[in-house]
């Protein structure tokens, strides 16, 4: 019985760690070459390849170490990088102007 649970456990890990792995490669093959290098980020095509070997291994290869090194990888991507990207390429704008500063608009002392 306990070894069940434990079973049932660790197969759901695998299934959040690939969950994690396809959204971020998704969202890295989404995002403009050249919002990675305004960001300055490593590039577009390093994203891909570190996260593509990420959901390879999740998929083909059952070693929990390397999964959670992909898992590791793509929460780097997802919680640093995208959203860098997101604010060079002016996505995740919730209203407001160009001239807003953190406390509200700038108008140059006026």
């Amino acid at each position: 019985m306990l070894l069940t649970g434990f079973s049932t456990f660790v197969w759901l890990l695998y299934m959040v760690m690939l969950v994690l792995a396809v959204v971020a490669l998704v969202m890295a093959a989404m995002a403009r070459e050249d919002a990675y290098r305004a960001a300055d980020k490593q590039k577009k095509s390093f994203w891909l390849i570190i996260l593509g070997i990420a959901v390879a291994v999740n998929l083909f290869v059952p070693m929990l170490f390397l999964q959670l090194a992909g898992a590791v990888a793509s929460i780097v991507f997802l919680v640093d990088v995208r959203p860098a990207l997101q604010a060079v390429s002016g996505g995740g704008r919730r209203g407001g102007s160009s001239s807003d500063g953190p406390y509200g608009p700038y108008n140059g002392g006026r």
